[in-house]
């Protein structure tokens, strides 16, 4: 099965990557191999963890990573916020992935229909007096994209923007990146094919 995957992914993050949109294909078509469900596993894990990948995914209740990448316990390190903003407590749970658990690749997770983008674009410019701190972490993209009409592109352009985030405010991912020690991966989930692609 081939991807569209550009060249230059160190060897290890490029493997992990294909595993994981491979086991995605495997949801697609109906046909799922995940092992790693049972309490054995569970047990296996009960003292320490190695997930082969860490997913920033949103918290919205039809993106489940594990699912929908064909994934049982222990196989990723996955933090689910809103609209994958990212604050500081985000923002350091992936570097826990990266520094403590040695990850080799970061899936920045954006999908289809998505209330935090329908939201922002209802009410940008004004300020909100609810949800502020995800608003805000949402905001910027509209700022460069003013003209975006289409919730799904704009999930893209705000997933694009979370990795400048992440590489500009933290230093353990900027410089796992740098040393080809992390790959981060922008992908998007379509509900009406259930396929994730790369951005």
């Amino acid at each position: 099965m081939k991807f569209n995957i550009p060249e230059n992914i160190p060897e290890k993050s490029k493997n992990e990557l294909v595993k994981l949109l491979e086991g995605n294909r495997n949801f697609v078509n109906l046909t799922p191999t995940a092992k790693n469900m049972s309490l054995d596993t569970l047990r296996k894990y009960a003292f320490h963890q190695e997930p082969y990948a860490c997913v920033l995914s949103c918290s919205d209740s039809r993106v489940i990573p594990e699912i929908i990448f064909d994934c049982g316990i222990g196989e990723l390190f996955v933090i689910r916020v809103a609209g994958i903003t990212v604050g500081d407590n985000v923002t350091e749970s992936i570097e826990y992935a990266v520094k403590k658990l040695h990850v080799p690749l970061l899936i920045l997770l954006g999908h289809d229909d998505c209330g935090v983008m329908k939201y922002a674009k209802e009410h940008y410019p004004e300020p909100v007096e609810d949800f502020k701190s995800i608003i805000s972490a949402v905001y910027p993209v509209l700022e460069l994209h003013e003209d975006i009409k289409c919730h799904n592109f704009f999930a893209m352009k705000h997933t694009l923007w979370v990795e400048e985030v992440l590489l500009k405010k933290s230093n353990i991912i900027r410089t796992a990146v740098s040393k080809n020690e992390l790959y981060i991966a922008k992908c998007h989930f379509d509900h009406s094919t259930g396929l994730v692609d790369l951005i």
